[in-house]
């Protein structure tokens, strides 16, 4: 994945590195690369912790992130840090490395879920993450604060309870609609779509996009024929990320019918991880149900 990140070690490598003890401190810095972790830090951790999260403009392109010296001194005061990984955020291993600490705990969502560059990068999307992550991010502030331990451990069985409707939701919807063809600008819901047993069509054209190179006449050609042939039941169209294409395939789907679910990278204010994921399954049950 092509991610902007050129001045990232240059701006960390002009800040200087405070170390203070966790005890001294009033709350645990945490510094989450996507704002969708930060708010499952902020779940877990509660008053104990103060989470900065670097993506959390919804009206923001992620491809076209490139740090600040200001991402620089979050990072370099950090006690715990959790990076997506497999080239989504690769500013913020360039930070890291250029300010090493040894207090500083380090969650790679892409490791703890086991995957490898060049797998889909919207891990968010994949039912088995937020646990993961959750889990990850409580063992991390119980060996950093041992004192309040007890109040991690509560803090994740609740996040936890808070998913169970979404994994509910997600198995009566794969029992209903498995096997419907949709496709997608993006691959940003491919994760789900799969977790849903949707068959995804044109992966080839949202692979491009997000690489942010040309697809190939044919995969455009057979997009578009998708959409006017209405062969898809939805096109998930990444509201963050759009250009002349992308623009084009959304005004054919209008024209030809084809029910539309806009979806995005950022998780968008106001709402909990839970209660996005929640309101997506809602927008892709309102669309199969559509009339057509």
């Amino acid at each position: 994945m092509k991610r902007l990140g050129r001045m990232a070690a240059a701006l960390a490598a002009g800040v200087m590195m405070m170390v203070t003890p966790l005890a001294a401190k009033a709350a645990i810095d945490v510094v989450a690369g996507e704002n969708v972790y930060g708010g499952i830090a902020e779940a877990i951790g509660g008053s104990h912790v103060t989470v900065t999260s670097i993506l959390s403009n919804p009206s923001q392109d992620p491809h076209s992130f490139e740090a600040s010296p200001s991402t620089a001194r979050a990072l370099a005061g950090a006690s715990l840090v959790i990076v997506n990984g497999i080239d989504y955020d690769p500013w913020m291993n360039d930070l890291l490395s250029a300010n090493v600490a040894n207090h500083r705990r380090v969650v790679v969502v892409a490791d703890l879920l086991k995957r490898k560059s060049g797998d889909n990068p919207h891990l968010w999307y994949d039912p088995a993450a937020a646990p993961a992550v959750a889990n990850a991010i409580a063992q991390a502030l119980e060996e950093a604060d041992a004192a309040h331990a007890a109040d991690y451990a509560a803090n994740l069985k609740s996040f936890l309870a808070t998913l169970a409707p979404v994994e509910a939701r997600i198995a009566t919807l794969k029992a209903k609609y498995a096997g419907t063809p949709v496709t997608a600008s993006e691959p940003v819901v491919g994760l789900l779509a799969s977790a849903l047993g949707f068959d995804m069509r044109n992966e080839a054209f949202q692979t491009a996009v997000m690489n942010e190179t040309e697809p190939s006449a044919s995969s455009v050609a057979a997009f578009e024929n998708d959409l006017k042939n209405r062969k898809v039941a939805i096109l998930f169209y990444n509201d963050q990320v759009t250009d002349e294409i992308t623009d084009r395939l959304l005004a054919l789907a209008k024209k030809s019918g084809v029910a539309i679910v806009g979806v995005q990278e950022t998780q968008p204010a106001g709402k909990t991880f839970p209660q996005w994921m929640m309101a997506t399954l809602d927008a892709i049950e309102g669309a199969l149900a559509r009339k057509p």
